[in-house]
């Protein structure tokens, strides 16, 4: 789990990003294309065309990080529009990364206590 401070932001990059970039590539993505600071402590999400891989760029006051997902089976749950960025939660993450649909989160069934 990545160790979230609680005034940072979570962001979605719309549409499809290439996932051959790296750290650099991603950086100056975040930079020009999506107008924000990557150094700023905020999270950045991004997923391939495919919809199974997502990459996260964070930077922490220290050194950037970039982990990567990929789903074995099923994809990321995406909002559908082309471009720009969606904030979402902590949570809405957790749940995006374990390929729960973050908008709409269904309690799973569990068996009945026999008692």
């Amino acid at each position: 789990m990545i160790p979230i401070s609680s005034s940072a932001r979570i962001w979605i990059a719309m549409g499809h990003t290439d996932m051959r970039k790296g750290m650099r590539s991603l950086a100056l993505q975040v930079q020009h294309g999506l107008n924000h600071d990557v150094h700023a402590g905020d999270l950045y999400v991004f997923r391939g065309r495919s919809g199974s891989l997502c990459k996260i760029l964070w930077h922490d006051g220290v050194g950037m990080s970039l982990f990567a997902k990929r789903l074995e089976r099923g994809k990321f749950i995406w909002p559908s529009a082309k471009d720009g960025v969606v904030a979402i939660s902590a949570s809405a993450m957790a749940c995006m990364l374990e390929g729960i649909d973050w908008r709409n989160p269904q309690a799973t069934w569990r068996p009945s206590r026999v008692g």
